[in-house]
């Protein structure tokens, strides 16, 4: 690639990084968007609850999104991973994997999160196909099946709440003794909520569906779809390394443009959001990019 300076970088291409990349473009500035190609959902069979795209394959929404995108001839695409990042008198330094560099005056962080899944046998196969986390996003689908929640303390009693809207078929499997309290104990039974508290040696699937879970006593549970909420950890450590602050869940802290605690660096989607969804990264880009233009327009008139 021949040039290498930008007005905006953004790091990550997938639906948050691509919607930025819109409204930059669309804004006239001159725009790279690195990324690796690899989406945090590629696992995911389809994408919902993302109107006019309900029910899409995730890569189907990616691939056409990058091709309105490349409509606008001031956005560039590479294809790499960042890797280093560092303040500059005019801005920022990006360096990628394959040791190119890239200069610019704005950068947005659309890189998402990495999910810290346990070592459960099976369990990395089965994610984001019958190991769901959004009963928002593939609820609907799997209403009235046979279904589990892994997840234990005040998160197990709350998660369970809010997925008995789906399915009154359900068991709380807290992997361990359980920490909930008395009193939600008894209002989850009273509700024929299932607590099960063996610890979970694997999960019987076939291609990702999930048949049952094997306990390490060796009894099981049949289920077809299991809620789990797995810890998590930002899957790009540039912004950290360029000091940008995060919140007590482990989220990019941001402002209501935007902006992180560092000037001149922007983030996006789920590395800032709590609620993960496509709806929700596409909205957060959008906004972004339209945010990092206006501060672009207040510098030309030293606003």
């Amino acid at each position: 690639m021949e040039q290498k300076h930008f007005e905006v970088i953004i790091v990550g291409g997938s639906y948050s990084g691509l919607s930025a990349a819109m409204s930059l473009g669309r804004s006239l500035r001159q725009v790279l968007v690195i990324d690796s190609g690899l989406p945090c959902n590629r696992q995911t069979p389809h994408s919902h609850n993302f109107i006019t795209q309900d029910g899409e394959v995730p890569a189907v929404i990616s691939a056409k999104a990058k091709l309105q995108v490349d409509f606008y001839k001031t956005v560039q695409f590479f294809n790499g991973i960042a890797i280093e990042a560092n303040k500059t008198k005019e801005g920022f330094e990006i360096k990628t994997d394959s040791e190119e560099v890239f200069t610019a005056k704005k950068v947005l962080f659309a890189t998402g999160v990495k999910d810290l899944l346990p070592e459960i046998k099976g369990l990395a196969e089965c994610w984001g196909i019958s190991v769901l986390h959004c009963p928002y996003c593939h609820g609907y689908e799997v209403k009235t099946e046979k279904t589990a929640i892994i997840a234990n303390g005040e998160m197990a009693f709350e998660y369970a709440k809010l997925i008995s809207n789906w399915t009154k078929d359900l068991r709380l499997l807290t992997n361990g003794k359980s920490t909930i309290t008395w009193e939600q104990k008894e209002i989850l039974q009273k509700h024929q909520i299932e607590i099960i508290e063996e610890e979970i040696e694997s999960l019987e699937h076939e291609n990702g569906n999930i048949k049952q879970v094997i306990f390490k006593n060796k009894s099981n549970a049949a289920v077809k779809a299991i809620y789990f909420r797995p810890p998590f950890e930002q899957h790009c450590p540039l912004p950290s390394a360029l000091g940008c602050e995060l919140t007590e869940q482990g989220l990019i802290k941001v402002d209501m443009m935007q902006k992180t605690t560092i000037p001149g660096v922007y983030a996006s989607g789920d590395c800032v959001i709590q609620a993960r969804s496509v709806a929700m990264a596409v909205s957060s880009g959008s906004f972004a990019g339209a945010s990092v233009n206006k501060e672009l327009i207040d510098e030309v008139f030293n606003i």
